[in-house]
């Protein structure tokens, strides 16, 4: 394993043909501007220019590296290029070019949830990896994911075939019984990939501006090249295609013009970190804790569901004085004094104007609110949950409401 500090233009041509069974490209995206981030500690600041005089000097330095990168696979060897939207189409063109449409294999997904902007459109929540083969006899190593939990059980144990008109129909012998499918394995992974965008405070993250997860690099080098091989990454950053690429026992090359991104590259080729994701290990629904009572009493509230968090259980979709409001569900087995305190406990960081408390359950021969000592905090019974009604007695009259968002 390597990993070579120069321009990739001058550093590809020292490669031998066809060496190389898998080649990664995450290459400037035509953005027009220098990207830099600090590292959490701030003890170093990372950077790299993605400024170009014209479209047409991006387009010719990339056609120029996608031909080295070809001369260097193998028969059986294969491309992803990552981009984003902004010159996806062009460089698709590009491939096509190159590598032939004959060869073009996927168009990857790669989906993930971001933090909200104010930005008007769309929110960006993905971005694109072209996967293009040398040749026809490409390897390819499936990998299966779950069935859709709406899958029908029938379809999972069931042989089908095409009847006279084309239809797929479950398989019958001569007896009319149903006949068993084989064993299933699962269904094949699709072109549409969810894995987590890297949490800034993952052990992982080493404050490289655009930095990929490694979980994401893992599964293009699993699906494109067995132990052995050679992987090739002439955009290498931080090393993530690297360091997965050692973790999955394959030989690796990495290229990068900045001396900063090849040392951090090598640092973590000896340091080897990688975060692993509770969502792809247990699902999207493991970070939901809420019951299905606690989320009817917040769609009554139109209150936004808030996981992982010990004292607040949502806010209100509008702001009282410029100010988010905060939502408790008492607990089953919680008295009401408990509540109240893990409430303001948690909304005194939040910076919240008003605090709703919603008690789920009396006290035999108490009435808590006028023990209430917080002039913010407002307790609504779970069965009469008047919002309106109780906002204004509380004195948050319309005029004083400031609503930054309306449900849908």
């Amino acid at each position: 394993m390597s990993v070579l500090h120069g321009d990739c233009l001058n550093i590809l041509p020292t490669i031998g043909d066809e060496s190389v069974q898998l080649v990664y490209l995450d290459p400037p995206f035509f953005t027009q501007k220098e990207h830099s981030l600090r590292t959490r500690d701030n003890s170093a600041l990372y950077r790299f220019e993605d400024r170009w005089s014209s479209l047409d000097e991006y387009l010719s330095f990339m056609k120029d590296v996608l031909i080295e990168c070809r001369r260097t696979l193998k028969e059986s060897g294969s491309l992803f290029l990552h981009c984003d939207k902004t010159a996806s189409h062009h460089l698709r063109l590009l491939l096509d070019q190159v590598f032939g449409s004959d060869n073009f294999q996927s168009e990857i997904i790669w989906a993930y949830k971001r933090w909200t902007n104010s930005r008007k459109g769309l929110l960006n929540a993905h971005q694109t990896i072209y996967f293009y083969s040398k040749t026809a006899d490409f390897k390819f190593n499936t990998v299966y994911a779950d069935y859709s939990p709406t899958t029908n059980i029938d379809q999972i144990l069931q042989s089908r075939a095409r009847n006279e008109f084309g239809k797929a129909v479950y398989r019958r012998d001569e007896n009319g019984d149903v006949i068993h499918g084989r064993e299933k394995k699962g269904v094949s992974l699709s072109d549409v990939w969810s894995i987590p965008f890297l949490n800034p405070k993952a052990k992982e993250r080493v404050g490289y501006p655009t930095q990929k997860p490694i979980l994401l690099l893992e599964r293009i080098i699993i699906i494109s090249t067995d132990r052995g091989d050679m992987v090739l990454d002439p955009f290498c950053g931080s090393g993530t295609t690297l360091v997965a690429a050692k973790l999955l026992d394959r030989e690796n090359i990495g290229i990068d013009v900045s001396a900063d991104a090849v040392e951090l590259s090598e640092k973590r080729l000896c340091e080897m970190i990688k975060t692993e994701s509770q969502v792809l290990e247990s699902g999207e629904d493991s970070y939901l804790e809420k019951s299905d009572y606690e989320r009817s009493i917040l769609r009554a509230l139109n209150a936004i569901p808030v996981e992982r968090n010990s004292g607040i259980d949502g806010f209100l979709r509008f702001h009282i004085n410029d100010c988010p409001v905060s939502v408790r569900i008492q607990k089953e087995h919680e008295d009401i004094e408990t509540a109240e305190m893990k409430l303001i406990k948690a909304s005194q960081s939040k910076n919240c104007s008003v605090m709703i408390l919603v008690r789920t359950h009396r006290q035999s021969g108490r009435l808590f609110e006028s023990e209430v000592k917080q002039s913010n905090l407002i307790v609504i019974d779970s069965y009469d949950l008047m919002i309106d009604t109780w906002l204004e007695h509380h004195g948050y009259s319309n005029q004083r409401l400031n609503r930054t968002s309306q449900a849908g």
